[in-house]
C-alpha cells in the first residue's frame, strides 16, 4: 500500500514537473513570446536545472535539446524511482528505462499538444478576439503544428478543419506511442505511460 502511495505520487508530481519543461521546450520551439506572464513562470520554474545544463548543451535555434534531455533525465529518475518503489529496479537495464523515458516523453508532448489545440478549438467558438494571455500562448503554442496542415487543408468557407485532421495525427501517435510502450515491457510492470 506505502509504495503505491510512493508510486502514484511520484507519478503525479514528476507529470507535472516534465509538463512545465515541456513547455519550455515546445514555447520555445514555437518561438513564443516570453515576457507572456505564463512564460515567465515557465521559465521561472525550469531555470534552476536548466541553467548549468545549458553550459554543456547549448541551443540549436529554438530547437532547446537542454530542455528535452532534461525531461528525459527526470523521467528516467522517476521510472527508476518508482521501479525502487515496487521493488523492480535490479532487473531493468539503463537502456530500457532510458527508452520508457523517450517513450513517456513523446507521449506527454502528444497530450499537451492535444489538450492545447482542444481548448484553442473551443475558445475560438466561445471568445474569438479574446486577449488573454494564456489565449494568445496557446495559439502561439499550436501554431507550428496548425500551421502546416492549413497549408495543405485552406479553411472551407470560414471553417477550419486542420483542428480535425492534427487530431487524427495525434490520434496515431498516441497508438504507436501505446504499442511502443506495450512491446517495451512497460504495462506488464504496470508503470504509467
Amino acid at each position: 500500500m506505502l509504495s503505491q502511495i510512493v508510486v502514484s505520487t511520484l507519478y503525479l508530481v514528476s507529470t507535472f514537473y516534465l509538463t512545465v519543461v515541456l513547455l519550455r521546450f515546445l514555447l520555445q520551439l514555437a518561438r513564443a513570446d516570453f515576457y507572456n506572464p505564463i512564460c515567465q513562470f515557465v521559465v521561472k520554474a525550469t531555470n534552476p536545472p536548466l541553467k548549468p545544463l545549458r553550459k554543456i548543451i547549448p541551443s540549436w535555434g529554438a530547437f532547446d535539446g537542454a530542455a528535452l534531455l532534461l525531461a528525459i533525465v527526470i523521467q528516467a529518475l522517476v521510472y527508476v524511482g518508482m521501479l525502487a518503489a515496487m521493488g523492480d529496479v535490479t532487473m531493468i537495464s539503463p537502456v530500457t528505462i532510458f527508452a520508457w523515458a523517450v517513450i513517456k516523453v513523446v507521449s506527454i508532448i502528444a497530450k499537451i499538444y492535444f489538450w492545447a489545440i482542444l481548448a484553442v478549438v473551443i475558445l475560438s467558438w466561445i471568445a474569438p478576439a479574446a486577449g488573454h494571455p494564456g489565449v494568445q500562448l496557446l495559439m502561439q503554442l499550436t501554431e507550428p503544428v496548425m500551421n502546416p496542415v492549413r497549408k495543405v487543408i485552406p479553411s472551407m468557407g470560414g471553417l477550419d478543419l486542420s483542428p480535425i485532421v492534427v487530431f487524427l495525427i495525434l490520434n496515431v501517435v498516441t497508438v504507436v506511442i501505446d504499442n511502443l510502450g506495450r512491446s517495451a515491457g512497460m504495462h506488464q510492470l504496470g508503470l504509467p505511460l
